[in-house]
């Protein structure tokens, strides 16, 4: 007697979503050797510990390590989010830039509230940071952009972000302008261009570990002016 031979189901279609979710679920997570961090060692101060995880991102070969997430609010209240570059970090604050005229710059001058995120993967560390922000003199702004370089120089006189553009020529045309015009002041004013800090009134730094036991420490502050130190759950 001949067994009959099972009926082939169909290969279930690939689809750019099913493909989508393949890619995904196949990402691996701090796929490194990830640091040891005790939170009893930490300093007193926030600055200080931001100081030493930078320097550790940058020496664990971290890209980007000075990019972050800036988050602010528009006049609803909704959120929205960018990547900035960090500037400085001082007592005064974490300090980044850009135009008042932007979308962030209107959303700041209206809210001047923000938070910041940094994510470094080499190491599974993050870095939130949550207070009010602060504008600089201009004279102070304009310093801070004239150490940068000519590129950043030239990206600031170009001007109109977050402003409707109509044609791409129109900003190749612009921005030769600004760089020529970089080249030749490298001192050139950029009316609109502001430098911000935002002082924060938490700082919460997150270790990631291969076991879910992430270790979060939380910096506040203390009506005295100091810090209070706090661990919160994963």
């Amino acid at each position: 007697m001949t067994t009959p031979t099972p009926e082939r189901q169909p290969a279930s279609p690939t689809t750019p979503a099913t493909e989508f979710r393949r890619l995904l679920r196949a990402q691996k997570v701090w796929d490194v050797e990830l640091p040891e961090f005790d939170p009893a060692e930490a300093p007193p101060a926030p600055v200080d510990l931001f100081h030493g995880w930078f320097a550790q991102a940058v020496a664990a070969g971290q890209p980007e390590p000075h990019t972050m997430g800036l988050a602010t609010v528009d006049e609803a209240g909704d959120p929205d989010v960018r990547t900035v570059m960090l500037h400085d970090v001082d007592e005064a604050g974490w300090h980044f830039a850009s135009h008042a005229t932007s979308v962030k710059g209107q959303q700041l001058a209206a809210h001047p509230y923000g938070a910041l995120h940094f994510y470094w993967p080499a190491q599974g560390r993050q870095v939130r940071v949550r207070g009010p922000v602060r504008t600089a003199s201009h004279a102070e702004a304009l310093a801070d952009l004239h150490a940068r370089s000519a590129g950043a120089l030239a990206a600031a006189l170009v001007g109109r972000q977050s402003e409707v553009l109509t044609a791409p020529e129109e900003l190749a045309r612009a921005s030769a302008a600004a760089w020529e015009r970089a080249a030749r002041e490298p001192t050139a004013d950029a009316p609109s261009w502001t430098l911000y800090a935002l002082a924060p009134h938490e700082v919460e730094f997150f270790q990631g570990d291969a076991r879910r036991r992430h270790v979060r420490l939380r910096y506040r502050a203390a009506e005295n002016g100091g810090w209070a130190r706090e661990l919160m759950w994963p």
